[in-house]
């Protein structure tokens, strides 16, 4: 009876095949909104790398034979988890844009001491940019936006193969560019509201130097609150399709860096 002989070469092709896809997949699924929360277990999105990376490596080449205790091993996870972060990455810059709305809107209002901890995130935001991004999370859910987020990782394997070059110097620049896009895009949520709070200050600071014996301080802040969220419940009715055209400008900057390369 013939021994079945196995390669190490063999088995490094056959494990290399599922591990870089899912170390990238893994990276991105750490970095990416919602998936990505501290409020989601690392289990479960371990178990979510490895489900899609099984459905993915089908599809794929034949990744290049690398032994992964060499400098050529390393350099590719590095490189892989460079490509995933920088994918969820950019869609984190998106979902940040109504965090941004929310606190322009809060400064203006008056607001800005009223924070607390964003659990998905971990850090300190104000109640009205934890508002603004639990409404853009439900609205992106609803139309899906998950499954565009996991085409993009699964599109990114035909832009970045395995073993490829990675991410190229214009690549960088767009993700930089998306920064500049983000605050664009906050201010063009927040603008009706922060316009219309400018003007009920500056009609406070005429009041005050025409009346100073008036205590502007605190007669101007319970009606600074009441003008400001009159305007943000009149705000709302246009905020559908606001969210809809920066959702559609942000995946399609995202997905630019998929197709570019």
């Amino acid at each position: 009876m013939q021994e079945l002989v196995v390669s190490e070469a063999q088995i490094n092709q056959f494990i290399g095949q599922y591990l870089w896809p899912m170390i990238r997949i893994s990276a991105f699924y750490f970095a990416v909104p919602i998936i990505g929360a501290r409020t989601v277990p690392a289990r479960i999105r371990i178990i979510l790398s490895l489900f899609t990376a099984l459905l993915v490596v089908p599809l794929l080449p034949n990744a290049p034979v690398v032994s992964f205790m060499s400098l050529a091993g390393m350099l590719m996870i590095v490189k892989e988890v460079i490509i995933g972060l920088a994918l969820g990455f950019m869609l984190q810059i998106v979902m940040h844009v109504f965090v941004f709305a929310g606190q322009l809107i809060a400064l203006k209002l008056g607001l800005g001491f009223a924070a607390q901890n964003d659990p998905s995130s971990g850090v300190s935001v104000t109640v009205l940019s934890q508002f603004y991004l639990l409404l853009s999370t439900l609205l992106f859910l609803a139309i899906d936006g998950h499954l565009a987020v996991i085409n993009m990782i699964v599109n990114s394997f035909a832009a970045f193969p395995v073993g490829g070059p990675g991410l190229s110097p214009d690549d960088y620049l767009l993700i930089v560019h998306m920064f500049s896009w983000m605050f664009a895009a906050g201010l063009l949520i927040s603008l009706p509201v922060f316009t219309s709070m400018m003007i009920v200050n500056l009609s406070f600071g005429v009041m005050g130097r025409s009346a100073p014996q008036l205590n502007i301080i605190s007669v101007g802040f319970p009606i600074t609150l009441m003008f400001g969220f009159i305007l943000m419940w009149y705000s709302l009715a246009n905020f559908l399709p606001l969210f809809n055209q920066i959702i559609e400008e942000g995946l399609n900057m995202a997905n630019m860096l998929v197709r570019s390369s």
